[in-house]
This record gives structure tokens, C-alpha cells and sequence, in this order.
């Protein structure tokens, strides 16, 4: 009998959580899915795509030191980047397993308002207490984030992050294909 596929996520983040399970649930059905408490060891608003990689990696290798049943480490590490365009938005995941095996996705990116961003880079706040603030919400962070808002609901941060899961899981999913992970 094949041992079931057990994912640790390095967040105890639900939306986080629940992304990985939605995306992971639909290539093996009865995988599981936990979260498990992560340090990044980046900073608390990651401000480059390295440091979001790095954020990301950091916590899928600690999910897999804390969870030590599990087979594949998840990491998701939201951040900006801030350049002559405007601040945009978005997250890395990475997904390491028990062979040191690496692969990473990206969601989309997308600007956010200069009010948003000038609260980020005057205040020094994390995007989720700028939004909070610009927005009027309380706690965005842990439910429609910057993206639920500005879609109207229509993105959601799970949604935002599902393909980014899926992309990152296809070279477990084929590695014929990919030589090297």
C-alpha cells in the first residue's frame, strides 16, 4: 500500500493552507495538507523577488523539519517590488521534498495604489496594515488580501495563489520531463 502524500505548509496562514490543499488535492486526491509555524528569516515585508525566494525556501525546508512525516515542504512568501512603474504585489512558492528536490511558482503580479504603496514606503508598514488601512478592513491579511479588494472579490488570495501551487508542483508531477529539479 503507497503511504499517503503529506504536504507541510510553513504557514499557519488558512488561506495558505487551503491553497495548497485545493491545488494539491486535485492531482492526488488523498493527499493531506498541514501548515506548521515558519520563520522566514527575511524581512517582514519582503521587498524583491530574491527575497521572496528566499523567504519561501526558508519556510518549505522548516515545514519539512517540523512535520517530519511529510514528503514535500511548501513555502509561500508574499512580497512587492517597488520600481519606476509603481508597487506591484505577489508571491513566490517554493516546494522542496525529502530528496532536495526544488521547484518554484509565481502568481501574477499586480500594481497596487500609490496610496497603498506610499504607506508601505514612508510608514514602513507590511502590505497587509497598509491595506488595512487604506482600505478600512480589519486583518485583510488573513482573508481577501490587496487583490480581494481591488477585484471586487472576484480574485480571491486563494485564487491568486492555486495556479502559483500548481506551477511549482509540475516538475513533481512530471519529472520526465524536467532533468533537474
Amino acid at each position: 500500500m503507497t503511504p499517503q502524500l503529506l504536504f507541510a505548509v510553513g504557514s499557519e496562514n488558512p488561506v495558505k493552507i487551503n491553497c495548497v490543499a485545493a491545488a494539491v488535492t486535485a492531482f492526488w486526491p488523498t493527499a493531506r495538507v498541514v501548515g506548521t509555524r515558519t520563520d522566514s528569516q527575511v524581512s517582514a515585508q519582503p521587498t524583491s523577488e530574491h527575497e521572496m525566494c528566499l523567504g519561501a525556501f526558508n519556510r518549505a525546508q522548516q515545514s519539512l523539519e517540523n512535520i517530519v512525516a511529510a514528503q514535500y515542504g511548501v513555502g509561500i512568501e508574499g512580497g512587492i517590488e517597488d520600481n519606476e512603474d509603481g508597487m506591484w504585489a505577489f508571491a513566490v512558492i517554493v516546494i522542496v521534498d525529502r530528496n532536495r528536490r526544488i521547484s518554484e511558482g509565481q502568481t501574477g503580479r499586480f500594481k497596487l495604489p500609490e496610496g497603498v504603496a506610499r504607506l508601505i514606503r514612508e510608514e514602513g508598514l507590511e502590505l497587509g496594515e497598509a491595506d488595512d488601512r487604506f482600505f478600512g478592513r480589519q486583518n485583510s491579511k488573513q482573508n481577501e488580501g490587496a487583490i480581494g479588494i481591488l477585484s471586487d472579490g472576484r480574485i480571491t488570495r486563494m485564487e491568486l495563489y492555486q495556479p502559483a501551487v500548481i506551477f511549482a508542483l509540475l516538475p513533481f508531477l512530471h519529472p520526465e520531463y524536467y532533468e533537474e529539479l
